[in-house]
């Protein structure tokens, strides 16, 4: 991955985030700052993974590779407001 693949994953990364949340069923009590932390590691994730199956480099939109993205937050999300609800009660 180069240099600005990598800022672009992580300006990416917060709208992936948002939409791993909203792909998640039901509420979850997770702040927002963890919300986009999830996203950018999801970006990160799914960039390398589509790297690794020749996917990232498509002609026009790389549509596999975001939703290998937002699959990757919305696991991230799910377990994050699993382990971030029952820490709290």
């Amino acid at each position: 991955m180069e240099v600005t693949g990598f800022f672009t994953a992580i300006v990416i990364g917060l709208v992936i985030g948002a939409l791993g949340r909203l792909v998640v069923p039901g509420k979850q009590n997770i702040p927002i700052w963890l919300t986009l932390l999830i996203g950018v590691v999801a970006a990160i994730l799914g960039t390398f993974v589509a790297g690794a199956f020749n996917v990232d480099d498509t002609a026009g939109i790389d549509w596999i590779e975001l939703a290998l993205q937002v699959v990757f937050a919305a696991i991230g999300v799910a377990i994050a407001a699993g382990a971030y609800g029952r820490r709290r009660v």
